[in-house]
């Protein structure tokens, strides 16, 4: 008696790269078109959540923690640069200190003085921003793996990709080198606390990262990423053409659309003519690259709900953003509250948690909580 075979969505297998960076950057943009500390919160909870529940156990997947760490420090430098260059004498004073005077080339800029409660809440929404953005391109980093991600980068942008690679790689492989260094130390025994123990740490730790990132360099160089083909004169000449055409259009249409004075046939016109000579560019420039893929990631249903959750999420964080200002932008002065529809931005993100499949070398159960 033989069962049914198991449908292949429901098999671990890792999900394609580029889904997990459209996901992550439509958070992305939700957090930046917003200052409410709950909404952000929320977004920097369903980051969290899907990290958690579909990181894999690879390197870049222990990298999330760095990311949490530099939200949280982003988050106090924030508040203390407020604290250093805010002062203000407006609103409900905390703590009154003195101001320090300054030269007169140094004027509109002020050391301390009076430190508000209003300050130090606005310090804390625009790091609160700040951290979100951040973590979520660490959840991106610590859920994508960059090795694919290259093999799914354009070809005309291979070089460039290459070098994106290495230097997002940076982060997972400064985790995966402090925890083999740890534990190196830790059988090795020696001084466990003090400055001699902290540069014992970070040498080893900074020089090994380096060392697997140029390693990485070479061996897709040794392998032939990035080379080029050979192209006639005239080739050359028509994909530069369309290339500077393309760069052209694309600043005279971003000026002209940030310009409200500027004549609008000049604004999205010719940035939607510059994007479309700009991808025939690519095409262009992409014919001397010549180059096989084994195994190519395909685009199933998660991938396809994935990259649909990152569009919902920066949309309708743009609507909440210009038809709820006080939701999505609250004063320093009141609490700030949510809306259903916020509400909804913030939890959406979690969706990825249960419709994606769970990565083929995902983390054991003692390794994910260690």
């Amino acid at each position: 008696m033989t069962g049914s075979a198991p449908s292949t969505r429901a098999l671990p297998r890792d999900l394609h790269p580029i889904a997990w960076w459209s996901w992550a950057i439509g958070l992305a943009t939700a957090a930046s078109l917003t200052t409410n500390p709950l909404l952000l919160l929320l977004l920097m909870g369903s980051a969290t959540v899907v990290v958690m529940a579909r990181r894999s156990g690879h390197p870049f997947g222990r990298s999330f923690r760095l990311y949490v760490l530099l939200a949280v420090v982003t988050v106090v430098l924030r508040v203390v640069f407020r604290i250093l260059f805010g002062g203000q004498e407006i609103g409900n004073v905390l703590l009154d200190l003195p101001e320090v005077p300054l030269p007169d080339w140094a004027a509109g800029v002020r050391l301390l003085g009076p430190i508000t409660s209003e300050a130090l809440l606005a310090g804390l929404y625009d790091g609160l921003r700040l951290a979100t953005i951040i973590l979520c391109v660490g959840a991106a980093n610590s859920l994508a793996n960059p090795k694919r991600l290259l093999a799914s980068v354009p070809p005309a942008l291979y070089e460039i990709g290459t070098a994106l690679v290495v230097a997002v790689t940076i982060f997972p492989q400064l985790a995966d080198s402090a925890r083999r260094v740890h534990a190196a130390q830790a059988l090795r025994g020696g001084a466990t606390s003090g400055v001699g123990r902290l540069r014992r740490f970070l040498v080893p730790v900074l020089e090994d990262a380096l060392e697997r990132s140029l390693a990485l360099a070479a061996g897709m160089d040794t392998r032939g990423y990035g080379r080029s083909g050979g192209a006639s004169p005239r080739e050359r000449w028509v994909t530069g053409s369309l290339l500077l055409l393309a760069l052209t259009g694309i600043c005279v249409g971003t000026y002209a659309w940030l310009d409200p004075t500027a004549p609008r046939v000049l604004a999205l016109p010719m940035l939607g003519a510059g994007v479309v000579v700009a991808v025939l560019g690519l095409v262009s420039a992409g014919r001397r690259v010549q180059r096989t893929r084994y195994r190519p990631d395909p685009w199933r249903t998660p991938e396809l709900a994935t990259v649909g959750v990152g569009i919902v999420v920066a949309v309708l964080g743009w609507y909440v953003g210009h038809t709820q200002v006080p939701v999505a932008y609250p004063g320093v002065d009141v609490m700030p509250y949510l809306s259903p529809l916020a509400l909804v931005v913030g939890i959406i993100g979690t969706v990825p948690a249960f419709t994606t499949p769970v990565p083929a070398s995902a983390l054991a159960p003692r390794e994910a909580t260690a």
